[in-house]
This record gives C-alpha cells, sequence and structure tokens, in this order.
C-alpha cells in the first residue's frame, strides 16, 4: 500500500518550466495571458503538455488624468488550457472626477484548439485559441455628491458582461517574430469600467486586434499593439487603444513589460485623449 501511494505521487504531474523562454506571454490587463492589451493564442505560463503553471501579475497604467491597477493569477494546464482571475480599480484625478474610483472583476478561461506556435516551425498554420472573459462591475465610487453609484446612470445597460474572442498567434524563430491576430465580441464599454452596452448600441459587436513582437535576444523583446474598440455610450466617446512596448524576461520566473500606450478619450466630462506609461510585473513557476 504504502508503495502504492507514493508510486501515485510520483506520477503527478509538477511545474517543469519547459517552454521556450518569452513564449509564455506576459500578463494582459484583463488577465489573460497574451501581450498588454489584447490576449494571444499562447497559453500563459512555461508548463508543457506534461505539466502546469502558474503565474500572478500586477499591471500599472497612467495617464494624465487616470490611473488603472490591475492584479490577478493564472494557471495553465497541459499547456491547452488557461484560467484566469484579475480586478482592476481605476481612479480619476482630475475635477471633476477626481475622487472617481470604479472597480471590476474578471474570470477568463482560454482553450487551445489548433496548431501549435513554437514546434509546428515547418507548418503556416498558426496556433488558435478561443476564449471567454466575463466581468463584474462593482459600481462607481467617489461619484455620490452628483447622484452616480452605478454604471447605468451613465447609460450602461448592464453591470456585468461576457466577452468572447478567437486568438491566432504564429511564431517564426528564424525572423524572431510574433505575430497575432485576435477578433473580440463585445459589448464592453472601456474594458467594461463604465459597464456594457448603452444608449449607442447594445449587441455584441466584432473588434479586431492586432500585434506583433521582435524578439532582439532570447531575453528582450519590442512590439507594438492595436485594439479597436466599440462606442456604445453617448458619454464616453470610446475610441481605439494601441501601444508600444518593451518585455523583458531575465527568467522564466520572472517578466517586466514596459509600455507607452495611448487610450483615447474616457468620457465627454474630460473630453482629452489619454496617453501614458504602462508597466507590468509578473512571476510565476
Amino acid at each position: 500500500m504504502q508503495r502504492a501511494i507514493v508510486t501515485s505521487a510520483a506520477a503527478q504531474p509538477k511545474p517543469d518550466l519547459g517552454k521556450f523562454l518569452a513564449t509564455g506571454g506576459v500578463s494582459q490587463v484583463e488577465g489573460a495571458g497574451g501581450g498588454g492589451i489584447t490576449p494571444w493564442a499562447l497559453i500563459s505560463g512555461y508548463g508543457t503538455r506534461d505539466s502546469w503553471s502558474a503565474n500572478a501579475h500586477y499591471t500599472y497604467v497612467d495617464t494624465q488624468d487616470y490611473k488603472l491597477n490591475s492584479y490577478g493569477v493564472a494557471v495553465g494546464i497541459a499547456d491547452r488550457l488557461e484560467i484566469s482571475l484579475a480586478k482592476q480599480e481605476f481612479k480619476g484625478s482630475l475635477a471633476p472626477l477626481n475622487l472617481l474610483n470604479i472597480k471590476q472583476d474578471i474570470l477568463g478561461l482560454k482553450l487551445k484548439v489548433a496548431g501549435d506556435a513554437v514546434y509546428e516551425q515547418d507548418n503556416w498554420m498558426p496556433q488558435v485559441a478561443i476564449g471567454v472573459l466575463y466581468k463584474r462591475n462593482k459600481g462607481i465610487g467617489g461619484l455620490g455628491a452628483l447622484g452616480v453609484t452605478n454604471v447605468k446612470q451613465l447609460g450602461a445597460k448592464d453591470d456585468h458582461g461576457y466577452d468572447y474572442y478567437v486568438a491566432a498567434t504564429k511564431i517564426l524563430f528564424e525572423q524572431s517574430l510574433l505575430l497575432n491576430g485576435t477578433l473580440r465580441a463585445t459589448r464592453a464599454n472601456q474594458m467594461g469600467l463604465l459597464g456594457f452596452g448603452g444608449d449607442k448600441g447594445d449587441s455584441q459587436r466584432l473588434m479586431p486586434e492586432v500585434s506583433a513582437a521582435y524578439l532582439v535576444n532570447r531575453k528582450l523583446a519590442v512590439g507594438a499593439e492595436y485594439r479597436r474598440k466599440p462606442h456604445n455610450l453617448g458619454v464616453d466617446n470610446e475610441k481605439a487603444y494601441y501601444d508600444a512596448f518593451v518585455a523583458w524576461f531575465p527568467s522564466k520566473n520572472f517578466s517586466v513589460t514596459a509600455a507607452y500606450a495611448e487610450l483615447g478619450d474616457i468620457t465627454i466630462f474630460n473630453p482629452k485623449k489619454q496617453h501614458g506609461l504602462y508597466l507590468s510585473l509578473q512571476a510565476g513557476f
């Protein structure tokens, strides 16, 4: 009996960190594995098909008038399934929104369905994954004096919703290049921070997202991303997000991503294009 227990324990898969450095991506601002603002088809972490992995992230975005904090965890299972959980906190710094505080919880699932971005170098087909992000807005703080405590009071139809996406990622090792395209069905306003749907539209709309990264060496990557957004709210002249980033992978247990991000307008109460620093730290095994 004791021998059987020992044998069974030894057979359990353990984190093996077997994937190539940087092929786990970083933690996207909504918690999924990918770039900074868009999910990729890569499964988060460095566990191979015989293993699993887990990581935690903290992301800070600072524009002229707003700050966004995002933190969470992600688990990759058998390089096939990814489960992520993230919390976002959005704050204002310019009157009349200087007391603004919005929180949101995000639960994500991603499943690799075809291809392999690393090992199928002689095949034109990219790695393909499908995913879903369930988002729940926790309400609006700091605007009680204006009578606003919920995103529905800004015109949003709901305070919760789903993003569905399909992502395709191709790594070209000979060219030191990663290419990704994501198509997202969403009705989220500013990722859901301003709710879901609105007076200008309430249906799921397909939004394209693209990323490209160049591997300067095995520990350093530079790239850019673009993410188109819907425009559902009259009080929010929502525009596309895009960024230029540098990601450093000193080891498989830690990474740092820095970017210059353009987030467009946030609300008509402050009709100024928002841009600034994006910094993300990720640690895992």
